[in-house]
């Protein structure tokens, strides 16, 4: 067997000779384990690989005559969302379910930046002149209502930790997910004006999908509570960015806390980038300084059951793309 590794900078930069032993271990011993950087390289290596673990290209997809089955290193698989892998009869697993805890802090964390006005304090460098001023806006948290647009791993993480605030949680997923005992609602997404209408706070938890993209257009914002706040830590496309600057630049949003952005890297040219209720994190909330760990257990692990003809974990339905 052979195992293509398709590195990746921030997630699996390199592999250790632990990293590779352990694989091999999973893999019964009889493989051999390339790690190919460049896109040629890439290319050549998948003409007999059987197992991909990265963001394969699709330059090297179509090279692959021996392909079985792909882990990527990201939970969403929307960059290699690309016809030929879709619709094919190859397995395709992810992080997902693996980098909830670390979305939601950060989430909470840009909330908190902006309810305290912790990011105006931190941009004066300096006492604030006009204290009251500032202390009139700050928000508590609590009593307030939090709409989580999507309740996959990343989405009840978000609720439980809005519930230990003591928010208010309101949810949408498209899929039958199991409701817990401190959602107060769960509705499917033709119910995303209701919640939006009630939300002071909207968090969005879902993957992009040709059905998420551009959720929070003109349309979904003439239907936001006024006043509130949006934070986005999965995927920036979700929301359209020129109805976005005119929400804030309206009042529609008290402000907004992205570590995602509707174009990445985001140009310095945005209105986004000039905006003091802004808060831009650079797409950094799924780092942890175990994730790169954790994903090569799932690898390994799924290898086991791979073999052994197992259920695997983070497994992607291709047609729904997550």
């Amino acid at each position: 067997m052979k195992i293509l590794i398709c590195p990746n900078p921030v997630v699996l930069p390199d592999l250790t000779e632990e990293q590779r032993r352990r694989i091999q271990e999973a893999a019964g011993g009889d493989c051999q384990v390339v790690l190919a950087r460049g896109l040629e390289d890439q290319v050549n290596h998948a003409a007999d690989a059987e197992v991909v673990l990265g963001l394969i290209p699709r330059e090297a997809f179509l090279a692959a005559r021996k392909l079985r089955w792909v882990q990527t290193l990201a939970s969403g698989v929307d960059e290699i969302g690309y016809p030929e892998l879709l619709q094919s009869d190859i397995i395709l697993t992810s992080e997902k379910g693996l980098v909830g805890d670390q979305l939601a802090d950060h989430a909470f964390g840009l909330l908190l930046a902006l309810t305290r006005g912790i990011a105006t304090v931190a941009r004066l460098r300096g006492w604030v002149q006009d204290r009251p001023a500032h202390r009139r806006n700050l928000w508590v948290l609590a009593g307030r209502t939090m709409g989580v647009i999507g309740l996959g791993g990343t989405g009840v993480a978000v609720a439980r930790r809005a519930d230990g605030f003591g928010m208010r949680v309101l949810a949408l997923d498209a899929e039958d997910v199991p409701q817990p005992p401190y959602v107060e609602a769960l509705w499917k997404p033709d119910r995303l004006y209701d919640l939006l209408a009630q939300s002071d706070v909207v968090a969005v938890c879902c993957p992009l999908t040709p059905r998420t993209e551009g959720l929070l257009d003109r349309e979904a914002f003439r239907h936001i509570k006024r006043g509130a706040i949006l934070v986005n830590v999965t995927r920036g496309p979700i929301v359209d960015e020129e109805a976005l600057v005119e929400a804030l630049r309206g009042g529609v949003l008290t402000g907004a806390g992205l570590d995602v952005t509707p174009r990445e890297p985001l140009p310095p040219d945005s209105p986004l980038w000039q905006m003091d209720n802004v808060i831009i994190a650079s797409h950094t909330a799924g780092a942890s300084p175990h994730r790169s760990e954790k994903v090569l257990a799932r690898f390994c692990e799924n290898l086991r059951r791979w073999r052994t003809g197992q259920p695997m974990e983070g497994l992607i339905d291709k047609q729904k793309g997550y």
